[in-house]
């Protein structure tokens, strides 16, 4: 009984100092925890919003073939989608390459060599001529090939992790691409959008300047008859003028927004030769409540969380550092001095080794490795919270942004109701002969600004409803 406890005893001593010797870890900093405040706060949205989830082609929507074809120019030429794409594929290509490296390698090595031995070295005897001892030097022609094995065998999951934490980093960089799409998307409608509301305000300058002008050649034929001053009509030139750099304004808008357009569409050498068309009033789809749906809406939360994940298994890997690593090698090899004796069955040599490596000192570099990944799973943790609470926020501005434009909206219908009521009486009066060409213009005028100012609120309702699907993940599904 006393031999077999000292013979287990004996056998135990290698692997209770192959575990005692590793190098001491120490504690990192304490974890961040994830904070999940969407199921918190109150992010009730206005009952006229509540439809539902966006689309992931949400720009269909507004039934233009034109913005169609403008996004999806973008989506696959714009220099943006191309990056996110070849990071996805570097990323893809490393973690195939850790993969691999945790698995068994076979290789087939070949070495010839032409060498003359030193008599005064350790193969001295073999720089001498004597057959009967066996030598036949001083030159001789070495030959090797064969087979090599060799196998790391992952005992504390260490190269499992690494594989982890670049798949994980793989799906952050696919949710990226998504977040780059949905940007890309909502960039181009934004400016489309914008650039429409321009013409369609221009237009209405165009027509105001053309009542002014009436009204100004009507002013210089009454003062050249002598029935009206010239402080009159100095006012209404002033009008006209002030229209005219309005006008200019306008073009200048246009031409900056369709140069943003076509650098976003990566069409910079040839024409957008953009057509105007009607402003839509199709409405945001939005859903009637937010908690962890929004999560999973949104890629950029997404990507946030993946690197989580990531760097998750980066620190389990760091810590599997600490313990001993074993490899497992073997060779079937073919060796002879002279060529000729290469393939004889006397040749054949193999092996097979077991190494242990064991880390016991190395000034710290095990842990400052944790303690990097351990830091940089806080910061990832700390960007996913700050990237949930600011998501939160950005679809509640959103969605009361665009229940104030409706509102604004309702007010402005109804001043444009009245300003309309006016210039139809004063057509009614022109017709029975009770005032001129020139009052009628005057009348015409305030119903004219009353619609450039509902343009104005339209264009900016559309882009806050934009605004709020891209809040809302603009049709992104988690994966």
């Amino acid at each position: 009984m006393k031999h077999s406890v000292r013979t287990l005893a004996v056998f135990s001593l290698p692997i209770i100092f192959t575990l005692c010797a590793c190098a001491p870890s120490h504690e990192t900093d304490a974890r961040l925890a994830k904070k999940v405040p969407v199921s918190h706060i109150d992010s009730s949205l206005p009952e006229a919003l509540k439809n539902g989830w966006p689309t992931s082609t949400w720009w269909h929507d507004y039934h233009d073939p034109q913005l169609n074809a403008l996004i999806e120019r973008a989506l696959r030429d714009a220099p943006d989608m191309a990056v996110a794409q070849q990071r996805i594929k570097l990323a893809e290509a490393q973690a195939k390459q850790a993969e691999a490296n945790g698995g068994p390698q076979v290789n087939f090595s070949a070495d010839l060599e032409r060498q003359k031995m030193s008599a005064e070295g350790l193969m001295g005897p073999f720089a001498f001529d004597d057959p009967a001892a066996g030598t036949t030097g001083p030159w001789y022609t070495n030959g090797t090939f064969g087979l090599t094995a060799g196998w790391n065998v992952d005992l504390w999951g260490k190269d499992a992790a690494q594989v982890s934490a670049r798949i994980g980093k793989v799906k952050a960089d696919i949710a990226e691409m998504a977040q780059t799409r949905q940007l890309l998307a909502s960039s181009v409608a934004r400016l489309y959008w914008q650039w429409q509301t321009e013409s369609a305000i221009r237009q209405q300058l165009e027509q105001i300047q053309k009542e002014q002008n009436l009204i100004v050649s009507v002013d210089k034929k009454l003062y050249q008859a002598g029935i009206t001053d010239s402080v009159e009509g100095v006012e209404n030139d002033i009008n006209v003028g002030k229209t005219g750099q309005q006008l200019a304004d306008i073009d200048g808008n246009l031409k900056e927004i369709e140069a943003r357009l076509m650098a976003l569409t990566n069409a910079q050498s040839t024409s957008l030769q953009l057509k105007t068309v009607a402003l839509p009033t199709v409405a945001a789809q939005l859903p009637a409540q937010l908690g962890f749906e929004l999560l999973a809406r949104r890629p950029d939360l997404q990507e946030a969380r993946w690197l989580v994940e990531s760097t998750l298994s980066d620190i389990d890997a760091a810590k599997a550092a600490f313990y001993p690593d074993i490899n497992i090698m073997a060779f079937l090899q073919q060796d002879a001095l002279h060529l000729s004796d290469l393939f004889r069955h006397s040749a054949q040599q193999m092996g097979v080794t077991a190494g242990l490596t064991l880390p016991i000192f190395d000034s710290g570099r095990l842990n400052a490795n944790l303690d990097i990944a351990s830091a940089e799973n806080n910061y990832s943790i700390a960007r996913y919270n700050k990237a949930v609470v600011d998501a939160v926020n950005q679809v509640a501005k959103c969605a009361s942004q665009m229940e104030t434009l409706t509102a604004k909206k309702q007010q402005q219908t109804n001043v444009q109701r009245d300003a309309g009521r006016v210039a139809a009486l004063a057509q009614a009066r022109l017709k029975v002969g009770i005032i001129s060409n020139a009052q009628y213009s005057h009348a015409k005028l305030p119903a004219l600004h009353e619609q450039i100012n509902a343009l104005k609120l339209q264009g900016e309702w559309l882009d806050a409803s934009i605004q709020l699907t891209s809040a809302l993940g603009g049709g992104y599904q988690a994966l």
